[in-house]
Parts: structure tokens; C-alpha cells; sequence
């Protein structure tokens, strides 16, 4: 079983940063794509940034810019540093990873908790 853990949410103004992690446990064997999504209240979840095994790194249009994924792979972690945030971005955060665990080397996509980002206007 593989889990997917994110931190580094929180409350900030509007024009700040913030950085989020996710990191991945488990039985892994190998992680493919890691990438960021979104949810705001009300809205569909929204996929914000794309970061495959190897490759470059593909953004919403709406953070472009503003917002760098990266991933170390190490530590099985990907994180989202998020600048210059402003109010829209307000949503929970979530983790998604397609991940290869052991001992069967099966393919399965997980999903992390979510962690809240609040930007204050």
C-alpha cells in the first residue's frame, strides 16, 4: 500500500508565498508523473501542475509564472512553490501520483489527503 502525505498549507495575504510537499510511503518501486490538483468551493477539482518522470514540467495557464512544481525523487516528494498568490488560488491542495508499487510492480494512481491554501485579499 502506498500513501501520499502533503503539508504546508495555510493562511496568507494575498502577494505572498507559500510551499507545499507531498511525499509518498509505501511500497514503491517506481513513481511516474507526480502532479498537483486543485479545489475550490463550489468548483470542479482543476489540474494545476504536471510533473512527469522525466521531462518538463507542464502548468494551468492560471499559475504560469507564479507557481513551480519539482520533484526530488530520492525522497519519493514532489513539491508546488506557490508565489505571488492571490485570491482565486484559494482551494484545498491535492497530491496525485501514478505510482508502481511492489511486490506485483502494478500501476495504481493515488491521491493524497489535501491540504487547505487560504489567500487573504
Amino acid at each position: 500500500q502506498v500513501q501520499l502525505v502533503e503539508s504546508g498549507g495555510g493562511l496568507v495575504q494575498a502577494g505572498g508565498s507559500l510551499r507545499l510537499s507531498c511525499a509518498a510511503a509505501g511500497s514503491i518501486f517506481r513513481i511516474n508523473a507526480m502532479d498537483w490538483y486543485r479545489q475550490a468551493p463550489g468548483k470542479q477539482r482543476e489540474l494545476v501542475a504536471v510533473m512527469p518522470s522525466g521531462g518538463s514540467a507542464n502548468y494551468a495557464d492560471s499559475v504560469k509564472g507564479r507557481f513551480t512544481i519539482s520533484r526530488d525523487n530520492a525522497k519519493n516528494t514532489v513539491y508546488l512553490q506557490m508565489n505571488s498568490l492571490k485570491a482565486e488560488d484559494t482551494a484545498v491542495y491535492y497530491c496525485n501520483a501514478d505510482v508502481i508499487s511492489d511486490p506485483f510492480r502494478s500501476q495504481r494512481n493515488y491521491w493524497g489527503q489535501g491540504t487547505q491554501v487560504t489567500i487573504s485579499s
